[in-house]
């Protein structure tokens, strides 16, 4: 048997405009922040605002190509899937995005689509 998964609940941020380009938005909620991500070429990430290294608010660093650094160790974290990247170790988790006639959705539940 099988366990049923809910649906998951999706919150709008607003037009992908209000997010800079290279930057981040945060979308305040119980169990942590989201930080919203915008790349050069409109693609847009959501991670979990707090790096796994020593929880640094992501939503503060640096954002390049599809990787944020942590703005306290500079750990750089893929925006697509949340790894840290080699040598570091760790992951955030990230959660799905979508965005519909230029307005940004969020999904509350990591990794569901």
């Amino acid at each position: 048997m099988s366990a049923v998964m809910p649906e998951p609940t999706w919150v709008a941020l607003g037009p992908i405009d209000s997010i800079p380009r290279l930057g981040a938005r945060v979308l305040r909620r119980d169990g942590g922040d989201i930080a919203i991500f915008r790349t050069t070429d409109d693609q847009v990430f959501a991670l979990l605002n707090r790096c796994p290294h020593k929880g640094g608010p992501l939503s503060e660093g640096i954002v390049y190509g599809r990787t944020v650094a942590c703005p306290l160790h500079n750990w750089c974290l893929d925006l697509a899937t949340g790894q840290a990247k080699a040598p570091d170790e760790g992951c955030a988790p990230s959660f799905p995005v979508r965005v519909e006639d230029g307005h940004v959705l969020v999904s509350l539940t990591p990794g569901a689509d």
